[in-house]
């Protein structure tokens, strides 16, 4: 019952992101305006936890630490599609959860996971700086869902899988190109394998492609730089 209880956990997190994702999208309205700038690249590093057969609902007991680049295409103030390649470690025991495996068995793993994703993000204010007209916001919190694929090394072997990142996070502009923020993604993949061994096999119990339990969650910070002028007829700056 504790595993079930902790995959719930997780279900419930993802399907509120969602939920807010169309949320946002259905109250869009016409508040955003062009952004200057067509470009912004980044850097993050935060840190990954792991919740699966072999590992309890705090997510980040074993924390493992988190790299990422990234590449963002601002559609407007509000909108932007953004890609990111991350690399980070996971690892887990069964020996720290509650579930007896058949026979007594236990199993701890380590992994390095390569995930590649592209994302689409909601600001829900208006995003910029020095443009008053605009009504743009320093600062907004924003919502992101996306899908990728991710690649493990685990145990000598190497699982790859799709996956389906969604997050939410808050940036801030410390000036008219620069960025930082702070961001918290909950991944689905479509692999029982991630965590090294099919757990779902040591359980003897079957699981569907769609009905693994291994997910994956990243704490990152990161600071970001805005490139590729965007040319306009009307630009009131103060």
């Amino acid at each position: 019952m504790t595993h079930c209880r902790r995959i719930t956990l997780a279900t419930k997190g993802a399907r509120a992101i969602i939920a807010m994702c169309l949320l946002a999208t259905f109250a869009y309205g016409a508040t955003a305006q062009s952004a200057p700038y067509k470009f912004d690249a980044g850097a993050q590093i935060g840190i990954s936890g792991y919740i699966g057969e072999a590992n309890g609902s705090n997510i980040f007991k074993h924390p493992g630490f988190d790299g990422e680049l990234s590449l963002r295409y601002i559609a407007d103030t509000r909108w932007a599609i953004r890609g990111v390649l991350s690399t980070f470690g996971l690892s887990g025991n069964t020996s720290e959860v509650n579930n007896v495996l058949p026979g007594n068995a236990s199993y701890s793993f380590t992994s390095q996971i390569l995930d590649l994703s592209v994302r689409g993000e909601f600001n829900f204010f208006a995003y910029g700086i020095g443009e008053t007209y605009k009504r743009l916001r320093r600062w907004t919190p924003y919502l992101t869902l996306g899908v990728g694929a991710g690649l493990a090394l685990t145990g000598g072997k190497v699982y790859a899988a799709p996956i389906i990142p969604m997050g939410l996070g808050v940036k801030y502009k410390i000036a008219t190109r620069w960025n930082i923020g702070a961001e918290f993604t909950m991944t689905k993949s479509f692999s029982d394998h991630f965590d090294g061994a099919n757990l779902a096999d040591l359980n003897l119990i079957k699981t569907a492609f769609y009905k693994n339990t291994d997910w994956y969650s990243r704490l990152t910070i990161g600071v970001s730089y805005e490139f590729g002028e965007r040319c306009e007829t009307c630009h009131y700056v103060d």
